[in-house]
């Protein structure tokens, strides 16, 4: 056994690393297919056709391709970058259309400690550099589908204007974004906030600038353009500003409508007008009423042209486009119709008219003029030309609505969970009937909550925000259905059964009709029913499922930790701290284990009651425990300060050398048959920080992800080894989705290097068991990259183990438990295999 086992708990040394060599891996995305999460908005480059971006809040931006798909221009994004994946605003240079800029930072409270940057691209978004702000950039906070508050100036594109938010003002660039200077004399920075009484900070800071909108037809070629419009977030008072000196002055616009927030102000040069649309929210959530308005630039004259009025205003409007190949088509979103379902709106007249993409009959009739589509993403849904009331087909929080410039047929909207259109656009103002459908194939910006791959069934399972979670029965083909009966915006966590790996758990976040937030299923997620055990309005956290399916332990958010078997109501688990990361022995199903702090915790009743054997030396803040599905006691748990790992159940605790912190640990097939199971940590190995695989029980490591693959936040991912296929993992990500990775030929060479300052001491005996030592200060260690198979099944201890209540003359099969505290079963072990104690909990009948 190469790792071997300390009583008690090592001090960790302080040690010096060589670098962790890296391993090829492939990596895709598990293919959703429609997105997942919040598309802000399109944007069309006006003089390339086909060029096109798409900007998410949480999952980076993406470049349209000419068979209606996407790219990701975002992935190289790595855990010291992660806000990059924020994206706030976007312009693509109308003179020279392969500069690109971003405003990237993902919070302005305290939840980001970072400051914003503009990424410039030269090249399509192949390449950024960063121009780093003096202020916070918030992609995801509230009024993020405003805009765009970024733009190129059309008439001299060394000019760059950017709307900032929190009172920031507004900034210019003169040098293609390489540096920016605030501009005085632009004084108006906004006064709205959501909801002043929030103490977190996100719904209370301000929310700024809404637009920056250059006239390009006030200027030529080579000159700085005169007149630049700039929308502010102010509810009640003027709002929209003018320049006619390329902003060395301004002045608000005369004869505005100052009762609304300005979301979206769109140029139809040829009109030589703005159009502006308003809502009385920041959005992307709010907003009960709004208007849309049109300025004619030359009369200096605003129009009312809002497309409802009366009952039929309960929304306020976000996406806004104008055709700039038929002047006068303008075309304008319900930022939040909620029910009966989205709306959007178009005229051909400048806003003198308006038909709605569907309409009221004879309640509850409502008439459609639209066809559906969502075959590349069938979940979406649902599939029916007969409209259900509250069914939201078209979609919500839709601020983000474009027409492509060289192509009046073609259209993109955005929406809370994909992005729609087509390429019939103009059937809307012959037949009234246009192709809806969804387009956002290559999108992935699922934020994962956790994920799971049973070693029968599908090969992966899936908890999700905002969309639920999935069964994966194939990884590059979109799933039919989310989870359903009971169903939730996001499911909070997810586990399988040891024993019984088609038996499921999964647990909500209170945004369902039901107030139970338990789900159970026995047929690998396929189908679902509710945990009547659970109380209404208790949500969210974490969940394990014990070895034979019959016991849940649930550790909520706000409740304690809970326990239920037989679906029987949860009782409270006063012996965990509420705080403690949990997992279930994956074939003892009376045991659990539990982390928080520095303690280390076991049941061995079922989860009813817990205690603390040992510590995690100077750990503060566990993330993860996971367990070896082949022994019991086996467990594994990341932490601050890096990984511990036990084979008696939690007795005595190994910390491993090299990680210096560790996030999500799990646990995949073994590179040998019969080996010790592949072992993968998002970790740091000193400033060496990435995705790492051991195959020797954490003795020697490989780096696995490169530099075109980055994940974004560490800490905020989960990963899942796939038990059926070696070298595979699962890395979920919060906002690009779930993402798989397979070894591409053989491992390099690894060779450990590690000096202790001190030598290493051990912690007073938690335990009588007898165990064997190494040290831990040799100054160099070279390993193989695989480990004796025998640590899977030949850990032994001479740790005695007390059986109880064994019926006379019955025997375990091989490989079955066969003795431990608690064990009622079988303690002869069959003909050829002999009861080996593997630690107090759990013996094992080992083949002879």
């Amino acid at each position: 056994m190469l790792l071997s086992l300390v009583v008690g708990i090592a001090t960790a040394p302080l040690l010096t690393w060589a670098a962790v060599s890296s391993q090829t891996y492939n990596w895709a995305n598990v293919k959703i297919g429609g997105g997942g999460g919040f598309v802000p908005n399109i944007v069309f480059n006006p003089s390339q056709k086909g060029l096109a971006y798409a900007r998410t809040d949480i999952g980076g931006v993406y470049k349209l391709n000419s068979d209606d798909s996407w790219t990701p221009l975002l992935d190289f994004v790595d855990n010291a970058r992660w806000n990059y994946w924020g994206v706030d605003a976007l312009a693509t240079d109308p003179v020279d259309p392969d500069r690109l800029y971003l405003a990237t930072g993902m919070y302005t409270n305290s939840w980001d400690p970072n400051d914003g940057q503009i990424l410039i691209s030269t090249d399509q978004g192949a390449t950024f550099t960063p121009s780093p702000l003096p202020f916070k950039v918030g992609g995801n906070m509230p009024g993020r589908g405003m805009g765009e508050r970024l733009a190129v100036d059309p008439n001299m594109n060394s000019i760059l204007f950017f709307g900032a938010r929190s009172g920031n003002g507004l900034w210019k660039s003169t040098n293609f974004g390489a540096s920016w200077s605030k501009v005085s004399s632009f004084t108006n920075t906004g006064t709205y906030v959501p909801d002043p009484t929030d103490t977190t900070g996100y719904n209370s800071d301000k929310i700024g600038i809404s637009f920056v909108t250059f006239d390009s037809t006030s200027g030529k070629s080579g000159s700085a353009t005169p007149r630049i419009f700039v929308g502010v977030a102010n509810l009640g008072s003027t709002n929209v500003f003018v320049s006619n000196d390329a902003g060395s002055t301004w002045s608000a616009v005369a004869g505005q409508n100052s009762t609304y927030i300005p979301h979206k102000g769109v140029l139809s040069p040829a009109e030589k007008t703005l159009y502006v649309s308003y809502s009385n929210g920041a959005g992307p959530y709010d907003g009960t009423l709004g208007a849309v308005q049109r300025y004619n630039i030359t009369s200096g004259v605003w129009t009312d042209i809002t497309p409802v009025s009366g009952s039929d205003l309960y929304f306020g409007f976000g996406g806004l486009a104008v055709d700039v190949q038929n002047p006068g088509t303008v075309m304008v979103a319900a930022l939040n119709s909620w029910w009966p379902d989205g709306q959007i709106f178009r005229s051909t007249d400048g806003g003198a008219t308006w038909s709605a993409l569907w309409a009221w009959g004879s309640y509850p009739q409502i008439f459609k003029y639209y066809t559906y589509s969502d075959s590349k993403a069938p979940w979406l849904g649902p599939d029916t030309d007969v409209f259900d009331l509250g069914t939201l087909q078209i979609g919500w929080m839709m601020e983000g609505l474009s027409i492509d410039p060289f192509d009046s047929n073609h259209w993109l909207y955005g929406t809370g969970a994909t992005i729609y259109g087509g390429h019939d656009l103009l059937t809307w103002d012959t037949t009234h009937n246009v192709t809806l459908e969804s387009l956002a194939d290559g999108i992935e910006e699922t934020s994962v909550q956790n994920l799971i791959s049973p070693p029968t069934g599908p090969p992966l399972l899936s908890a999700l925000g905002d969309i639920e979670g999935f069964v994966h029965n194939s990884l590059t083909t979109a799933p039919a259905a989310e989870y359903s009966n009971p169903a939730w915006a996001t499911a909070a966590d997810i586990d399988f059964a040891g024993n019984k790996p088609t038996n499921i758990v999964r647990i909500g976040t209170g945004d369902s009709s039901t107030g139970k937030q338990v789900a159970l299923s026995s047929d690998s997620g396929n189908s679902w029913s509710q945990d009547y055990g659970a109380a209404d309005n208790v949500t969210g956290g974490k969940v394990a499922l014990s070895a034979d399916a019959d016991t849940v332990l649930w550790r909520t958010n706000g409740n304690g930790v809970l326990v239920s078997q037989y679906t029987n109501p949860f009782t409270a688990v006063p012996t965990l701290p509420s705080d403690a990361e949990i997992a279930s022995d994956k074939l003892n199903n009376s045991i659990f284990y539990g982390a928080s702090g520095s303690k280390f915790y076991i049941s061995v009743d079922g989860g009813h009651t817990f205690t603390s054997p040992s510590s995690l030396g100077a750990s503060t803040a566990p993330f993860k425990v996971i367990v070896n599905p082949g022994v019991t006691g086996d467990v594994w748990v990341s932490s601050d300060v890096g990984i511990f790992h036990t084979t008696n159940s939690g007795q005595s605790f190994t910390q491993l050398a090299g990680p210096t912190e560790a996030w999500g640990i799990a646990l995949g097939a073994p590179a040998k048959t019969g080996g010790y199971p592949a072992l993968f940590a998002a970790a740091s190995f000193g400033t060496q920080t990435g995705y790492f695989r051991s195959d020797d029980e954490g003795v020697s490591w490989v780096q696995i992800n490169d530099a075109a693959h980055g994940f974004g936040s560490l800490s905020s991912n989960c990963i899942s080894g796939d038990p059926r296929i070696y070298g595979r993992v699962y890395i979920g990500t919060n906002g690009r989705g779930i993402f798989y990775g397979d070894a591409s030929g053989s491992a390099p060479p690894t060779t450990i290097t590690s000096t202790a300052s001190s030598s290493s001491k051990t912690s007073s005996a938690s335990s009588t068991s007898s165990t064997k030592t190494t040290s831990s200060s040799s100054s160099s260690v070279k390993t193989n990259s695989t480990s004796s198979s025998s640590t899977v099944k030949s850990s032994s201890s001479t740790v005695s183990s007390t059986s109880t209540g064994s019926a006379p003359g019955a025997t375990q099969s091989a490989y079955g438990q066969c003795g431990g505290t608690g064990f009622t079963g079988p303690t002869i072990c069959a003909s050829g295999s002999t009861c080996t104690v593997s630690n107090p909990y759990y013996s094992q009948c080992i083949p002879s």
